[in-house]
């Protein structure tokens, strides 16, 4: 049995729309997702969303607010890859947030490690799985239909 890394996802809503940002990977231009990333050692996972939202896009945590989350999602890394040399997947925590920000909140230079490199408003119902990874389209499979009561 491997051991999972835990990490955090921020789904950022439009309240009045019910829009979603998606966010297009700098290293890989055809995959798109939310921001998301590892939980360092010591942080709680609200901790943790917040440092990420605002490492990988820019956002204050005054620009959201968390409304929802649900835990234990999990997915291994592709042909028995180990992260750091010791995890051999993601157990990811989802948050869904109400944006309250502006659209020039949101930028992509935050770090000396830009993660993406475009954003994207759409009705849930848009995303495709395409546009991640095989490995983890179960989750999002899942998590599509836990927070949207959507089927993709």
């Amino acid at each position: 049995m491997g051991i999972y890394r835990p990490n955090v996802a921020a789904i950022l809503r439009k309240p009045k729309s019910g829009k979603i940002l998606i966010c297009q990977r700098a290293d890989h231009p055809d995959c798109w997702q939310f921001p998301q990333g590892g939980v360092d050692e010591g942080e709680d996972l609200i901790g943790a969303v917040y440092r990420e939202v605002e490492e990988e896009i820019g956002l204050h945590r005054s620009t959201y607010t968390l409304e929802a989350c649900r835990t234990g999602y999990r997915y291994n890394f592709p042909d028995g890859h180990l992260k750091k040399g010791l995890y051999c997947g993601q157990e990811q925590t989802y948050f869904l947030c109400d944006f309250l920000g502006k659209k020039k909140d949101i930028y992509f230079d935050t770090t000396s490690h830009v993660e993406f490199s475009a954003a994207n408003w759409i009705a849930p119902e848009e995303f495709s799985l395409k546009w991640v990874p095989k490995f983890k389209r179960d989750v999002f499979r899942q998590v599509f239909y836990d927070f949207f009561q959507v089927s993709l």
